[in-house]
């Protein structure tokens, strides 16, 4: 198989770009620390020291980064060039919609086509290749990318269309809808141990009936044993932030999210 250039090797990166090399694709890896491509290069995978280099004139690079400025970083810092006519680029950060489509725009000044795939899932659905990914972009460069996407680790492809910023929306409200409920099930866990209730129970119970979804069952399990970090993690604020900016510049407004994104600081 051909070569591809991967960029961003966080919990969710690694393993996708390690179901790459399970595939077959040669693959070229860039992270800012450096050491968390040592397990891909003992694989099989090649290291490189700039960003940009990962792209190869006219190939594919797969990019997994955090927000919309490292993205724009890595963009306009040379990966266009690199790439130049007839190149892919495939970006899976979470970033407002209006970014996305400012970053197409630059696609399309340099002839490089690019495809918005945000992504849903833990690390551990990544390994599993249990990914459910949003794309929006044009058609050709959709089928371009869905063997990849596919190898990477995804189970659903859902297609939103040519407009991008579409699939980032679905994105941004899906995560906005994981913090709710994530929210809603810490306070009645809460209670549940308030009232010595076994909050396994109640989970057991809800999630097999009136809350019978992945989301409930996934973090249920993980609130009821006290090991879930979802307070903790950083993405929950930069996602409900992303989704109250863009709803503002929609010209709508997302009360709730914004209410969620301030008892998270509060805590």
């Amino acid at each position: 198989m051909s070569e591809l250039g991967f960029i961003g090797l966080g919990l969710l990166g690694t393993p996708m770009a390690g179901n790459l090399l399970t595939a077959g694709y040669g693959l070229r890896v860039f992270n800012r620390t450096a050491s968390k491509a040592d397990g891909l290069v003992a694989r099989g995978a090649t290291r490189v020291e700039r960003a940009q280099d990962v792209a190869q004139p006219g190939g594919i690079v797969v990019s997994c980064l955090w927000d919309g400025a490292s993205v724009d970083e890595v963009v306009r810092g040379g990966l266009l060039e690199q790439l130049g006519k007839g190149g892919l680029h495939i970006s899976m950060a979470t970033i407002a919609p209006e970014a996305s489509r400012g970053l197409a725009d630059a696609h399309r000044a340099a002839r490089v086509s690019y495809v918005e795939a945000p992504v849903f899932g833990r690390p551990e659905a990544a390994a599993a290749k249990q990914l459910q990914i949003c794309v929006a972009g044009a058609a050709d460069d959709k089928a371009r990318a869905k063997p990849i996407l596919v190898a990477l680790g995804g189970k659903g492809i859902f297609d939103f269309g040519e407009r991008f910023g579409s699939a980032l929306v679905c994105k941004l409200a899906g995560n906005f809808m994981i913090s709710s409920a994530v929210a809603s099930m810490t306070e009645a866990i809460a209670v549940a141990r308030a009232e010595h209730v076994d909050p396994h129970l109640v989970v057991n119970m809800l999630t097999s009936t009136l809350f019978a979804a992945p989301i409930f069952h996934s973090y249920g399990k993980l609130l009821a044993d006290g090991t879930s970090t979802f307070g903790q993690s950083a993405i929950p604020d930069k996602d409900l932030g992303l989704l109250g900016d863009s709803a503002v510049a929609a010209g709508t407004t997302a009360p709730l999210a914004s209410f969620l994104r301030e008892l998270r600081r509060a805590k």
